[in-house]
């Protein structure tokens, strides 16, 4: 059975690839940075498999960090990677499914790809002595644990286990809608450390291999060279990245305005960009919570979630974060499709409520593919 094991010139390419294809968020690259970096050096081995390399009968598991951007920020990461050689809070979680599954793990699928929570289930997995699945269930980062192709194809969100920071943990072991163990989640960091960690989706590696979004660890690995190769020789960085993801060019412009808050575990914020060049002369808005949820140029709808809207740098390329964002940052804004897997589950129950408009404020908003939106766009 085939592993990939990533080694020290691996981490910079896969954190830059990672940010980008984090729509904003997805936790900051410079906390995944100091993970992978810490693990290297105590020895640690992190792996990747592919998706059809697992047999069928295994027992794959996701999970993932919760809490709030800014209680990260307050705790400092160096202090926290530290704390979790003594306590972490991921693998607290999963040994609490062992425990309630009376059986091991055998693989870890990351929820997400993003800069911190790629790296730590990756260190999860090299924790567990095991491999990550190369892949994950969005293909970008999403604000919620019930936005998965995993949820919207019939694999169950419980029996979800969650640990604080505080020492509390509980299994919510069903929930009659899909959005209920997550909420209950915000609620219990909130009140419990500001942070903690869940595990979740519990299934057979036959039904990983039908619901995962496959490949997306070693697509950010190639972005990230690619936009090495392309600033080395004096590419444009931009067109670079683009090209590994499929992405077209949706608005280029500046920052005007940005207005956003804390709320409940999340960083919601509006911004509107004031165009460059051949984008002068229309506004464009940004809805993000923690990532990129929808977009307008000139009042027209150009991308609505689970599409994805990467915000890069128009100089170097690399992937801004939401928690970044002030006036006057400059941003190229690039789209495209989020994958079929994801796109077959909209119209279910469970992706009509996990993915709709009403859980980032805009209830009347409806998916739309973006390619249909900016079908007479210049570049598409």
């Amino acid at each position: 059975m085939a592993t990939y094991r990533l080694n020290a010139e691996d981490v910079d390419p896969l954190l830059e690839g990672l940010a980008i294809q984090g729509t904003g968020g997805g936790g900051s690259p410079d906390w995944g940075r100091e993970i992978l970096v810490n693990d290297l050096a105590r020895g640690r081995s992190l792996e990747i498999i592919d998706p059809d390399d697992l047999p069928d009968s295994s027992l794959v598991v996701s999970g993932g960090i919760m809490g709030s951007v800014k209680t990260f920020e307050q705790i400092g990461v160096k202090e926290l990677v530290q704390r979790w050689e003594t306590d972490f809070e991921l693998l607290r979680a999963t040994r609490t499914m062992e425990h309630y599954l009376h059986r091991s793990v055998d693989y870890v699928v990351p929820f997400e790809v993003g800069g911190l929570n790629t790296p730590v289930i990756l260190s999860l997995a090299a924790r567990l002595g095991t491999a990550a699945v190369n892949g994950d269930a969005l293909g970008r980062s999403a604000p919620e644990t019930q936005m998965t192709s995993f949820i919207m194809h019939g694999i169950s969100l419980t029996p979800m286990p969650l640990v604080d920071a505080a020492g509390n943990a509980i299994v919510v072991t069903e929930q009659d809608q899909p959005t209920f163990a997550d909420e209950i989640g915000r609620w219990m960091v909130t009140r419990g450390g500001g942070m903690g960690a869940n595990n979740h989706y519990p299934m057979s590696g036959a039904d990983l291999k039908r619901t995962v979004v496959p490949g997306t660890i070693t697509q950010a690995m190639e972005i990230g060279r690619e936009l090495q190769r392309a600033r080395a020789v004096g590419e444009d960085p931009v067109a670079a990245a683009s090209a590994v993801l499929g992405a077209r060019p949706l608005f280029r412009g500046v920052v005007a305005d940005v207005s956003g808050e804390d709320v409940g575990g999340f960083y919601i914020t509006n911004v509107v960009l004031d165009g460059r060049g051949g984008y002068a002369g229309g506004p464009a808005k940004l809805v993000i919570k923690n990532e990129t949820m929808a977009l307008w140029v000139d009042g027209a709808l150009r991308a609505v979630f689970p599409d994805h809207v990467c915000m890069l740098d128009p100089a170097t390329g690399r992937g801004i974060m939401s928690v970044e964002i002030t006036e006057g940052t400059e941003m190229a804004l690039v789209g495209y499709p989020c994958h079929a897997r994801l796109r077959s589950g909209l119209s279910s129950a469970a992706g009509q409520v996990s993915f709709g408009g009403a859980r980032y404020g805009h209830p009347q908003l409806g998916f739309a593919p973006i390619e249909e939106l900016n079908a007479q766009m210049p570049g598409w």
